[in-house]
């Protein structure tokens, strides 16, 4: 992230972080549906984990738990990927803004909102 902002990013820190975590947030989103619909696929039998409603309690906090260590360990490089468009996309709302406060017409938000 410093590399970006070092090269004359217009990108300011906090709107660096803000989509460093909707980025993480979305990838945590993806592996949570990936992991519940792994899990889905595994058909235990009584002796396993005894079926029926507390069954499937647990193997959904069991997915949420598993997706949850893949995002900590570093996730699967959704967010990082991510990242590239939503710099893109920031810096394209910046010289918008720049240029509108230019014209003395009052910019709004940017893409996210800050």
């Amino acid at each position: 992230m410093n590399a970006i902002s070092e090269t004359g990013s217009t990108v300011t820190p906090a709107q660096m972080q803000r989509m460093r975590q909707q980025a993480e947030e979305l990838e945590g989103v993806f592996l949570n549906m990936l992991t519940k619909e792994m899990f889905a696929t595994v058909k235990g039998d009584e002796t396993f984990g005894g079926g029926g409603f507390g069954e499937e309690t647990w193997r959904s906090m069991q997915a949420e738990q598993l997706a949850n260590s893949i995002a900590k360990s570093g996730g699967v490089g959704i967010a990082d990927d991510l990242m590239s468009q939503m710099i893109a996309m920031q810096e394209a709302a910046n010289a918008s803004r720049a240029a509108t406060t230019y014209n003395n017409i009052v910019p709004s938000a940017g893409v996210y909102g800050k």
